[in-house]
């Protein structure tokens, strides 16, 4: 008999998705302490649900837990965001292969990337990314590859906020996210998992150039099924 795993408590959903926000959107900085106290009384609420939200969030790798420093907002390095888009290299464009192959809807796609244009800030136009990105391979006919995919999410997205923080690149990726979405649009899944595996290898080498093996993850072989 399977168990029905529990449901975290409202209060504890709402922490969790604000101090994740504000990870991904920047406003708390990789290194930075997170103090129990200190967000309990931010959000109004008793230290147990931040406890349990910190915890949650360190087992999806965007926090630190440490027995001497505390929790701290995950540090973002070169050797961290190789070994994050090397799963995502080897997963991400085969799962849109599929969605393309299987004739999947990609009207969320779509809608994500007019969200990110219209963008007010960059906060809103880095969550409209993430979108963009997870509409592409959500609906490849493989719920586990998905939840696969989803397991890194938020560390890429970490990855993402510091590599812009340092050197926006939005017009550039904007520009590489229409051309997968036309060439996924027009059918052709080969071509547009090419392109999403150049776009996201290509990140990688921006964000952190002369890194080794960031060369390596930009001159990986697109061929088919091997994205």
């Amino acid at each position: 008999m399977t168990s029905v795993p529990t449901p975290i408590p409202s209060r504890t959903q709402y922490v969790l998705e604000e101090i994740k926000r504000r990870i991904l959107t920047g406003r708390l900085t990789p290194g930075q302490a997170l103090v129990e106290t200190e967000l309990a009384a931010q959000f109004g609420v008793s230290k147990t649900p931040v406890r349990e939200a910190l915890k949650t969030l360190a087992g999806t790798g965007l926090v630190v837990m440490s027995q001497y420093k505390g929790v701290t907002v995950r540090m973002v390095d070169a050797d961290m965001a190789r070994e994050v888009y090397d799963v995502r290299l080897l997963l991400e464009p085969e799962a849109l292969r599929r969605a393309v192959r299987r004739g999947a809807s990609l009207d969320a796609a779509r809608e994500a990337l007019t969200m990110a244009d219209d963008a007010a800030d960059t906060a809103e136009r880095s969550l409209a990314n993430r979108e963009f990105h997870r509409a592409l391979y959500l609906p490849c006919g493989n719920p586990l590859l998905g939840r696969m995919l989803d397991e890194v999410r938020d560390q890429a997205a970490l990855v993402s906020a510091v590599a812009w923080a340092a050197s926006p690149s939005w017009e550039r990726e904007a520009g590489e996210h229409r051309e997968i979405l036309r060439l996924a649009l027009a059918g052709d899944a080969d071509g547009a998992a090419r392109a999403l595996h150049a776009h996201i290898a290509s990140f990688v080498h921006r964000a952190f150039p002369g890194t080794a093996g960031a060369d390596a993850l930009e001159e990986a072989p697109a061929e088919e099924g091997q994205q």
